[in-house]
């Protein structure tokens, strides 16, 4: 075990720091390998990573037009990786429409986008009853995956506990004072000390209950402004979100919340008799490229700028630290490169 029960500190092969998406998968895909893993996180809960009011919206392929080719290459390779890690993941595509006030849009976006198929009011019909009449033309991407962020992280923390790894909740020693071999910085925002090109972005999202509505998979419909989804979560529950805005204010501002109303509202006018149930925000952090980094040291491998894309891409990062510390190498990755088609 990582830590035993009566809280004397073991000495461990690879120490995470964050219990984020990053932080919790590394931390699986270590302990598989065969490592002894510990989790030190500062905050009381996963509810205060900004990763558990995400969308859930894993679509690398239609997030191509604003992500850079390394987040589309993470993205596909997490989506293999995610159903050997923990249940929860869907993948039955996403479907993607064009604002009927800018008839273009579709065409315009097919230009930087991959792997879909162009789909008519018949097909849109069988994917979504619920939009039948609605639309005459959209885009499917048939590779794209969602889940409930929430549900992952319980699952994670489920599947780490039964391997004896738990996760050491309201933390406030140092980095330096930690017994590992190798450590694995995952703190966000919170490693401006290490990364102090850091800037936050806050994200917002809405969740709403309408049992008049019934959607399968993810739904994007182009706006002029942001990437916005509205994403099933069951039982009648949808997300929609998330709006960034490019400071680190906080909180959901009444602007973005009626974005992100209008949004629903927009996709499907039956939106407009749903009821709320949140309204939440979290501060993401991002590099000037938009791309994460790792920069691996002799002891410490700190890994930031996951934007809104941690689930997304947190499989495929995990799988390349693995590597580097079974190599001991000493390096950066994941630089930005040509999209691979």
């Amino acid at each position: 075990m990582s830590e035993i029960a009566n809280g004397k500190r073991d000495h461990v092969d690879v120490a995470i720091v964050g219990a984020g998406p990053m932080g919790l998968v590394t931390a699986l895909m270590c302990a598989r390998a065969g490592l002894k893993v510990a989790i030190y996180e500062r905050q009381s809960d996963f509810s205060a990573s900004p990763a558990w009011n995400g969308t859930g919206v894993l679509a690398p392929d239609s997030e191509a037009d604003a992500a850079d080719a390394t987040i589309v290459d993470l993205g596909r390779r997490s989506i293999e990786l995610w159903p050997t890690l923990a249940a929860g993941l869907t993948v039955n595509g996403a479907l993607v429409l064009g604002n009927r006030r800018t008839p273009t849009a579709l065409d315009d976006y097919s230009s930087f986008v991959l792997n879909y198929d162009w789909v008519d009011e018949e097909r849109i019909a069988f994917l979504e009853p619920a939009l039948a009449g609605v639309y005459s033309r959209g885009m499917f991407f048939p590779q794209a995956g969602h889940a409930d962020p929430r549900t992952l992280f319980n699952s994670l923390k489920d599947v780490l506990e039964a391997g004896g790894i738990r996760i050491r909740f309201d933390w406030v020693g140092t980095i330096e004072s930690l017994q590992a071999e190798r450590i694995v910085d995952t703190r966000g925002l919170g490693a401006r000390d290490r990364f102090p090109e850091l800037r936050a972005v806050t994200a917002e999202m809405a969740m709403v209950r309408s049992h008049k509505i019934e959607l399968n998979r993810p739904v994007r419909l182009l706006h002029n402004r942001h990437s916005l989804y509205v994403t099933p979560r069951g039982q009648g529950v949808y997300v929609i979100g998330a709006t960034t805005v490019d400071d680190d204010r906080g909180g959901v501002s009444v602007r973005s919340a009626g974005e992100l109303m209008m949004h629903a509202v927009s996709l499907l006018p039956a939106f407009a008799d749903a009821e709320v149930l949140e309204l939440r925000s979290g501060m993401m952090p991002v590099l000037m490229n938009g791309v994460p980094k790792v920069v691996v040291g002799d002891r410490v491998i700190a890994v930031n700028g996951l934007f809104r894309y941690g689930w997304m891409v947190a499989p495929a990062i995990a799988e390349d630290l693995l590597r580097v510390i079974y190599t001991q190498a000493t390096k950066v990755i994941h630089a930005s490169r040509p999209i691979r088609h």
